[in-house]
């Protein structure tokens, strides 16, 4: 999975050549006991039960049972670990189905697919924020959002642009959804914020807002929430 267009801000050091092109691991000596997919697989375990921040290179070298030092031949630091990590996910989803042609329901199910896959890893969105290359599984899933847009006719940059918008939607909208489901663990905290909105309604200077909240509510469903934003994106793209 790629945003299409890279992310973050800052400066990177890895070198995707080095990282994606060249033989992973030690070259001499005897053969390690763990592999960089080894390492990578525990670094993920690790972010999926505890958060990003939990990923050291310390942690993951007492998963896998070496030193710390051992681990700089794979990756030489956590910046490296976790392009690692991204790639690693990325190659989780089942074969796809052909595509259909019809490049609009092709990108829905292609931003289907990116949603199951940052749910099952809820650091995902935050970790394509600050990534900047693409291994052979984001490579991938690139091509067949390249693709699904070719009936469009845009070029080249346009197709890039529109999934990166994609992507970027689906990871706001997880990263939301998580913490949605955060909120509605602590029930009081939700009813709080209930009652203060209602009072701001109520005070005569916000009209739009208290008409909005005056609407019939939606039932709190996360699957049709997010098929409602996603129609908003993909039918409302312009080709032209």
């Amino acid at each position: 999975m790629t945003s299409g267009g890279g992310g973050g801000s800052g400066a990177t050091s890895v070198d995707p050549q080095e990282l994606w092109l060249r033989p992973a691991g030690p070259r001499r000596g005897r053969k390690p006991a763990f592999s960089r997919e080894a390492i990578t697989a525990a670094a993920v375990a690790l972010a999926d039960a505890e958060g990003l921040d939990a990923v050291t290179m310390r942690r993951v070298a007492s998963q896998v049972g070496a030193g710390v030092m051992s681990l700089y031949s794979y990756a030489p630091d956590k910046e490296t670990l976790l392009e690692l990590m991204v790639d690693h996910v990325s190659g989780e989803p089942p074969p796809p189905a052909p595509l259909t042609g019809d490049w609009r329901t092709d990108l829905k199910a292609i931003a289907r697919l990116q949603r199951s896959l940052m749910l099952r890893h809820p650091w995902l969105p935050a970790a394509l924020a600050t990534r900047r290359t693409s291994g052979p599984n984001t490579l991938a899933f690139l091509e067949r959002a390249l693709a699904a847009l070719r009936p469009t006719g845009l070029d080249g940059a346009a197709k890039l642009e529109v999934f990166a918008q994609l992507t970027g939607f689906v990871a706001g909208h997880v990263a939301h959804e998580i913490a949605q489901a955060t909120a509605a663990r602590s029930p009081d905290r939700v009813a709080a914020e209930a009652r203060y909105l209602a009072a701001v309604a109520a005070d005569g200077h916000h009209p739009e807002l208290a008409e909005a909240l005056s609407a019939p509510g939606r039932p709190l469903d996360p699957e049709a929430t997010f098929t409602r934003f996603l129609n908003r994106l993909i039918d409302g793209l312009d080709t032209g």
